[in-house]
């Protein structure tokens, strides 16, 4: 019976230079040679997974993007979960009034507002690197998710008028992930095995921060990298080396799945 082994990408696969350690290369080709899956499960949205490291050098057999609102399975889309379109307009006021920057995140595009991240080195460069496909705030279209840059006191209004309507991830550095309410990294691991008949034991993800703790927890088994949040830690049921100490390769070799 087949295996399905599912990867958050930063801070798991790529360092904080977008490098994949050849390690990590090695490992997850001889994972799929040994004929298990290989997914990438990560909380950007498909138009920011672009990385050739990612996509070619080491090729996934289908990606979960955008905390579960996007999923391809050998290079189709099999489900895709946008916010509706009069949210958005409420969702936009809301942090107007509150005076909270935001990115909207779509399949296909970013929406923001450059002035808002001026000192925002993260999203200066995804500007540079997505070019046409990083748009005004004001032109947003179809949105998977959105991260915001919450400020002192008004996390607990985001919890207060939010929380209905959507999933909230609070990272440290105070910026907040949102996606649709019930939506997951865990819930679009369950989708995919669902799909492939992956039995649940079968199942296993890498991670290492907060949108990947239901991940972990709901998998058969959940493998934090040594470089995880003490939070990841916790909710996994194994702790690998770090991402610069063959992390990835350590964990596959310690379940025999290398």
């Amino acid at each position: 019976m087949k295996h399905a082994v599912f990867f958050d990408i930063d801070g798991t696969l790529l360092d904080e230079q977008m490098q994949v350690p050849k390690s990590t290369v090695t490992a997850i080709r001889r994972l799929r040679e040994n004929g298990d899956f290989a997914f990438l499960c990560s909380g950007r949205t498909r138009v920011n997974i672009y990385a050739r490291e990612l996509l070619e050098d080491i090729g996934f057999d289908g990606i979960i993007a955008g905390c579960g609102t996007h999923i391809e399975f050998h290079g189709d889309v099999v489900f895709e979960k946008t916010i509706p379109q009069e949210d958005i307009g409420r969702l936009l006021a809301l942090l107007g009034e509150w005076n909270v920057p935001v990115v909207l995140e779509g399949r296909n595009y970013l929406f923001a507002d450059l002035e808002d991240f001026r000192d925002d080195p993260y999203i200066l460069n995804l500007k540079q690197e997505l070019g046409e496909r990083f748009c005004p705030l004001a032109q947003y279209d179809a949105i998977n998710k959105f991260t915001a840059n919450w400020r002192k006191g008004t996390k607990e209004q985001m919890i207060r008028e939010l929380s209905g309507e959507y999933e909230l991830l609070f990272h440290e550095g105070q910026y907040v992930e949102g996606m649709p309410k019930g939506i997951s990294k865990a819930t679009g691991i369950q989708w995919v095995c669902d799909y492939l008949k992956i039995p649940h034991e079968n199942t296993y993800a890498f991670g290492d921060s907060v949108n990947d703790l239901e991940m972990l927890r709901y998998v058969g088994t959940g493998i934090a990298m040594g470089n995880a949040t003490d939070d990841a830690k916790k909710a996994a049921d194994y702790v690998t080396a770090s991402l610069h100490e063959d992390g990835i390769y350590a964990g596959l070799r310690h379940f025999l799945l290398i």
